[in-house]
Formats: structure tokens, C-alpha cells, sequence
């Protein structure tokens, strides 16, 4: 790679990329305040490591929020590997107290890609139940679905870490945290933590509010009794899912990982393409079973057209134009984005200090994603 001297950009990237790095060049110049981490593994080289702006360096960490549940994805994978997971058993099967209030004949596929209706909770799940291995867990087993399972699907924007701890815990005996920590994190090195150590407190740098137009929130015009429910005022104390130190200190696995870019990319690149000439994690057979979409359309919970989810990871489409159509991956509500794609050998990791209104992930980074991934590099 060359190294980037003379601009705004530091770091250093291939010089097929060349054009990339001047347009961000151009977005610092343009936006002060801009300030962003990206790297992007190619057939398992890193070809690109690149920072810039005020806020953050390359060895900041930040809560990505949902580009934390690519652990979520990679150590289902594992399990599936493993032979420890059969995606089209009941979930009664493995988690009897699941079975009821009509998600009897819930599957393990109709679980893990947002089909389930478990995305909430009446009453709403506390922050204190969420942030524990075991209570929110508890509270979605004996849950009635919000719409029945396998009818419609809806993000289950915190919850999806719960379940995925739930089995886990039923097929390893570890919790998630443990089995990512042990089997994908810990052997790649990769700055990608399920619960941030105190001793890398000095590394993190908090999220910055978004800038709405004209300095001023919208006003909701319509209203969707599902995602009211979902996304509503937690009872109990509030926490801040990417500021308060007892959710990063937890570190959910839907939303508060504390990563950098080249940890993003990192245990992607480590699980999907090996990375120098090391064998990946996930066989390929297994990485195209994660990878398979298998729902795409509306939103129940979000009132978006046009979602895709494989198993946890979002699929390519019209507003999340990542890359090809075997690839996967994850955004986060404030602008971080991970992804991987097999048939192109590209993964990639993006974070930005202050993302843009009104939020999901950065089409600057999407953008680059999907451009790496065309070079054949």
C-alpha cells in the first residue's frame, strides 16, 4: 500500500483506490468537522486504512450501533459450522420455554432473519433486562409475537442480540460475548469488543449528535404502532445505548460493540477470506448459508420498503447498495457500516464521528464499499 503523506487523508491505501481517497480528501476539505475511519481487506490484503478529521484517529473506538450485530452474525455461522445449529429446527426444540403464545412452530431461520415478532415486549423491555444474559431473554420466551411468525418480518433492533445470546448459551454453553471473544475475536486480533476493557477506555471516542437540516428535528407526521412500541421510551432508567458506560461496558451485540473501522473489517475479512494467506474461519459453504437472503419488502417495525435480511445480516438494496449480490452486512443508525462480499473478496469497515441526517449508514461509505468491490483488485 502507499502511504498517504501529503493531504488531509492519513494512513495509506493501494493506488487503485487512488480516486477514492481524493474524494474523501474533498469531503474533509469540504466539512471541517468531518471526521471518519475506512478499511477494506481484498482476497485478505488490506488495501485500504485510511482516517481523517478532528475527532477521530486510527486507533479511536466508537460504538457503531448496529454494525455490532455482524458479531451476531459471524458467530451463528460458527455454530452452524459446528454442526451445533440446525436453522430449520424448532426453536422449542433447543429453548422449550420459547415455545408459546404462538411461536410454537418458530424455526430457527424465522428467529434470525426478524421473522419471529419478538422484536419488543408488552410491557417494554427495561434497559437493566436488555443490558444481562439472561432477563430480557427471560421476558421474549414467554412474549406473544407482534404479528405471527413467519407471516411478515420487522427489525428486532435491540432484541436480535438476546435471542442470538440465548442459543448460544443453549448450543456452546458460553454466552455470546464469550464465544465471539474466544472463537473470532480474540484469534484475529481485531479491535471489535463485546464490552469494551477498561484498559482501552483511553481509545474511546464518544458519537457525536446528527446535524438535522436547518437545525431542526422534523416533526413525525405518521405513526406505526409497532415500531412505537419498539422503539418507545424504555421504562425504567434511561440509558444511552452508545454513551452510557454500562451499555458499552456490557457491550450488547446489536448496538454496543466498541470497534474501529479495521475492526470491522477485520473479522469480517478473518471470517469470510482468511486474511494473509490464513484460512477463513467460516468455510465457504457456511458463509453462503449466513449470506442467503431469505426476506425482503416491508418493514413491519420500520415502515420501510425494500429491507433484505439473510441470517441477521442485511442484504444489498436500493438504499444500502454495499455490493454484490452474494454479499452481507451490517449498518448502524449513526452512520457505521461493515460488509463483506465473498464473490469480490472485499471486506470493509467504515465509522464516522458525526454521521449524516437523518441517519443508517453513510452513502459515502456505501458508496466506497460498492466501488472496491468492482475494481477487481
Amino acid at each position: 500500500m502507499h502511504e498517504l503523506t501529503d493531504g488531509l487523508v492519513r494512513g495509506s491505501a493501494d493506488e487503485a483506490l487512488a480516486d477514492i481517497v481524493e474524494r474523501f480528501e474533498g469531503y474533509l476539505a469540504a466539512d471541517p468537522d468531518y471526521s471518519f475511519q475506512m478499511s477494506a481487506y481484498v482476497d485478505g490484503r488490506l488495501a485500504l486504512d485510511i482516517n481523517g478529521g478532528p475527532h477521530l484517529g486510527a486507533e479511536s473506538l466508537m460504538v457503531p450501533y448496529s454494525t455490532s450485530k455482524n458479531s451476531l452474525g459471524l458467530s451463528l455461522g460458527l455454530l452452524i459450522q459446528q454442526g451445533k445449529l440446525d436453522l430449520d429446527a424448532p426453536v422449542g426444540e433447543w429453548w422449550p420455554e420459547f415455545a408459546t403464545n404462538g411461536k410454537e412452530h418458530v424455526t430457527g431461520r424465522q428467529l434470525f432473519s426478524h421473522q419471529a415478532g419478538v422484536p419488543g415486549t408488552e410491557p417494554g423491555l427495561r434497559w437493566d433486562e436488555l443490558l444481562d444474559h439472561h432477563r430480557a431473554a427471560d421476558r421474549l420466551a414467554e412474549a406473544r409475537p407482534f404479528w405471527r411468525p413467519g407471516s411478515a418480518f420487522g427489525y428486532h433492533a435491540i432484541t436480535i442480540g438476546n435471542l442470538v445470546d440465548a442459543a448460544v448459551q443453549r448450543f456452546d454453553g458460553r454466552t455470546v460475548h464469550e464465544f465471539f471473544e474466544q472463537e473470532i475475536r480474540g484469534p484475529l486480533g481485531a479491535d471489535f469488543y463485546l464490552g469494551l476493557p477498561p484498559e482501552l477506555d483511553d481509545r474511546l471516542v464518544p458519537l457525536l449528535p446528527m446535524v438535522p437540516p436547518l437545525g431542526e428535528r422534523p416533526e413525525r407526521t405518521s405513526h406505526n404502532p409497532i415500531g412505537d412500541a419498539v422503539f418507545g421510551p424504555a421504562p425504567g432508567p434511561a440509558v444511552d445505548l452508545a454513551l452510557s458506560e454500562e451499555s458499552y461496558r456490557f457491550g450488547h451485540p446489536a448496538g454496543s460493540a466498541t470497534v474501529s473501522a479495521r475492526g470491522i473489517a477485520t473479522v469480517l475479512a478473518g471470517s469470510v477470506t482468511g486474511i494473509d494467506g490464513a484460512a477463513p474461519i467460516l468455510t465457504a459453504d457456511t458463509v453462503a448459508v449466513i449470506g442467503e437472503q431469505q426476506v425482503r419488502g416491508f418493514d413491519e417495525v420500520l415502515s420501510q420498503h425494500d429491507r433484505a435480511h439473510a441470517i441477521i445480516f442485511q442484504k444489498p438494496s436500493q438504499q444500502l447498495a454495499f455490493g454484490g449480490p452474494r454479499s452481507f452486512g451490517h449498518d448502524g443508525a449513526m452512520g457505521a457500516l461493515g460488509c463483506a462480499d465473498p464473490t469480490s473478496g472485499v471486506a470493509f469497515g467504515y465509522t464516522v464521528a458525526r454521521g449524516p441526517w437523518p441517519g443508517g449508514a453513510d452513502p459515502r461509505a456505501v458508496r466506497a464499499a460498492r466501488e472496491i468491490g468492482q475494481r477487481g483488485l
